[in-house]
């Protein structure tokens, strides 16, 4: 029925049931009509009622199909649970996983003047690190670098052999317990230590169990403590190599355009086991011979900067000392320093910054292993180096390096010739996230 028949038999409807109607006597033809038209609306009625049921029932169907609720089954906004916290997120809205890397991609050009011929070569660097808070006060954290995985002071690879696949290994992988002020690290962990290349080179990740103490004062300064047992190899059948170590240091506040540090550090290793050892570990320390270290490693290490930022922000000057000394040699040449002064920042696009530097290291004044490998030689060397960082774009840093070095004494030269000043030059592009 339409809506013209549905008003249509309303009005006859209402004109049965006026006064007017009840004052007259029907017939059979009249009672026969609106009996007819009040079965009709019953029946649309009818109908209008089942179809209401089925548009209900497709709505139904359809609200589970996306996953959505009528409003029926709605809850209360006052007793309404509250959002899940994503699985990836603290309460207070800090990431509990965290991811950072880098890929560097460096050119290197070595020159003597008697040595060896000159060389040329490209190295690639990539590592991929993460971190996850478990809770408030454990986190666990890991990193995948590429290079050797017997050289500990290096992730560099080789752009040779032949087109062979990188070598990936972890060079981390620990578990943090945090304390507030102290931080407590096991495993294969960050250094721990305030350093410089002299003693420790950038790469070296200890094994064993470390903490990390840091309190700041009410003027703006800060108290630091460090502390480390370095399992460096374990013997099945002998004596252990390890190596127990701390630092202690102070922060200045700021005091005008200044700020000062001081670290003082004492490393005291005992190396029973050189069976996990090779020729890149030993490098130029002196050896017995039957292979093992002539000096024992005890090692005192002082190092002092200097910070004013007098030029404006983007161009602070930093000054950093350092003094090392072996006292567990065997031989005089038990001592190292140098000293590094850098003008400029590389925290935003098109900062520059300069850097010389300057250091002696003599054959036993620190533990080869360890330190860095920036040169071709790894201890008895006088070096001067000259660096030109610029960032051209955010997350992105171009370097220049000019390594200038030579023996610093002639009955520890081995095979590099008395008095050849060698040449190192990198370029390098970083991208990190």
């Amino acid at each position: 029925m339409n809506s013209k028949n549905l008003g249509a038999a309303v009005a006859v409807l209402l004109a049965a049931l006026s006064p007017s109607a009840f004052a007259q006597t029907p017939n059979a033809t009249d009672v026969a009509a609106l009996r007819a038209q009040i079965e009709a609306l019953r029946a649309e009625q009818a109908r209008i009622a089942e179809m209401q049921r089925a548009t209900e029932a497709k709505i139904r169907a359809l609200e589970a199909s996306v996953g959505a609720t009528s409003p029926s089954a709605q809850i209360s906004p006052a007793v309404a649970p509250s959002s899940p916290v994503p699985q990836f997120a603290n309460v207070d809205g800090k990431p509990k996983l965290t991811v950072s890397g880098d890929l560097r991609l460096r050119y290197q050009g070595d020159y003597s003047d008697d040595d060896v011929r000159a060389r040329r070569s490209g190295q690639v660097r990539g590592r991929l690190g993460a971190t996850y808070a478990v809770t408030d006060r454990v986190t666990i954290g890991a990193r995948l670098v590429t290079g050797d995985a017997d050289d500990p002071n290096s992730v560099d690879v080789q752009m040779s052999n032949w087109d062979d696949d990188f070598q990936v290994s972890l060079d981390q992988a620990y578990a943090q317990l945090n304390f507030g002020d102290l931080n407590v690290y096991g495993g294969k962990i960050p250094q721990p230590f305030v350093r410089t290349d002299l003693v420790w080179d950038g790469d070296v990740n200890p094994q064993g169990l470390s903490g990390v103490y840091k309190h700041k004062l009410g003027d703006g300064s800060a108290l630091r403590a460090s502390g480390l047992f370095f399992i460096v190899d374990e013997d099945a059948v002998g004596p252990d190599s390890t190596m127990a170590g701390g630092q202690i240091g102070y922060d200045t506040a700021e005091l005008g355009s200044f700020k000062f540090d001081a670290s003082a550090g004492y490393y005291d290793y005992t190396l029973g086991s050189v069976v996990g050892a090779d020729v890149g570990d030993f490098r130029s320390n002196l050896r017995r011979p039957d292979g093992s270290y002539l000096s024992d490693f005890n090692l005192g290490n002082f190092i002092v900067g200097a910070t004013y930022a007098g030029l404006g922000s983007q161009w602070p000057i930093r000054f950093v000392g350092d003094y090392v000394k072996n006292f567990g040699a065997e031989t005089s040449q038990d001592t190292g320093y140098g000293a590094d002064l850098g003008i400029g920042r590389v925290t935003q696009p098109h900062d520059w910054r300069v850097t010389y530097g300057y250091s002696v290291a003599e054959t036993d004044a620190v533990l080869g292993a360890f330190s860095h490998d920036n040169i071709g030689i790894g201890t008895n060397y006088e070096l001067h180096a000259l660096t030109v960082d610029y960032v051209p774009m955010p997350k992105t840093l171009v370097t220049a390096i000019w390594y200038h070095y030579k023996p610093e004494n002639s009955f520890d030269a081995g095979s590099n010739a008395i008095g050849d000043w060698l040449d190192r030059i990198r370029v390098a592009f970083l991208v990190s996230f």
